[in-house]
């Protein structure tokens, strides 16, 4: 299996163990990942309400770029802002003649043109329909029997495209954590919004939706997640919203990949658990155990 990898600006900072920790994951399943030359950042969620053509743009630049590499190629995303973004580009190449053309015009100053041609996949899609559980169980050297891992999948991997997945009741990841040998957290949260930058402009708004998802995760020993901002947001507020709750609200939360990587045994430093914030002693005492 080979596709064209678009890790996205996040992936490179502030995410960047889940970078490490999708090429591991991926390289130990026999996936190669070309990464796209002169990627250049998708416009995250700033461009679209300066100017939409910005924002159609800046996504459509990239996927020019892996039309130059591989024609029929699949792009592989991560990070569930850069792929939605990459797939509304894609829609207005491959299904509106008129945003098509009003693209290519704003392409044309930098000597690019995008037909939509390659396929935008998050690399969830990948993991739970390429690979599956079929592929990835046998690579399994250390079971994560005795953990239990509440599946968070957050808004923008699965709306408004429900490619891969139900929207309201997502259930991908399941299996892919069952092949761990880790049992799957029951709760209704894993499709909620995470607040996503409420946190920042109206934070009692964002602190209760990462309230609310923290709290229902009790009786977890971790969340996993393919999104860096749900887990920028689930990691990086939890002392705040313990505070709120009036209760200790700390958990553990990766990335799905940290998460198979661990059952693959794969160095911690090959995942990058050194650079999350949210990795509680009890979670590394307990793994070491299993």
């Amino acid at each position: 299996m080979s596709y064209l990898y678009y890790p996205g600006c996040s992936l490179t900072s502030s995410a960047r163990e889940y970078d490490l920790a999708t090429r591991a994951v991926m390289a130990a399943a026999g996936v190669n990942l070309t990464e796209i030359d002169d990627w250049t950042c998708c416009g995250a969620s700033a461009a679209a309400p300066i100017s939409h053509l910005l924002s159609l743009s800046l996504s459509a630049r990239n996927l020019a770029l892996a039309e130059q590499t591989a024609s029929d190629g699949q792009v592989l995303v991560p990070c569930s802002a850069c792929y939605l973004n990459l797939k509304k580009a894609h829609d207005a190449l491959r299904n509106d003649a008129e945003s098509r053309a009003t693209i290519n015009d704003a392409l044309e100053a930098v000597n690019l043109k995008a037909t939509g041609s390659v396929r935008v996949r998050h690399l969830l899609d990948v993991l739970a329909v390429d690979l599956g559980e079929r592929h990835l169980a046998p690579l399994v050297t250390r079971s994560l029997s005795g953990l239990t891992v509440a599946p968070y999948y957050g808004c923008q991997c699965l709306r408004p495209y429900p490619e891969f997945d139900d929207p309201e009741r997502p259930v991908s990841m399941e299996p892919l954590i069952e092949a761990t040998g880790a049992a799957v957290h029951p709760w209704e949260m894993g499709a909620r919004c995470c607040g996503a930058s409420l946190v920042s402009t109206q934070p009692e708004v964002g602190l209760e939706r990462v309230f609310a998802i923290l709290k229902a995760a009790k009786g977890a020993d971790l969340i996993v997640t393919v999104c860096p901002m749900c887990q920028m947001n689930l990691d990086a507020w939890q002392a705040r919203a313990s505070r709120m709750a009036g209760e200790k609200l700390s958990i553990t939360v990766l990335y799905l990949p940290q998460l198979l990587g661990l059952a693959m045994g794969l160095a911690s430093h090959e995942l990058g658990l050194d650079l999350n914030l949210a990795v509680l002693g009890d979670f590394r005492e307990k793994i070491t155990h299993l």
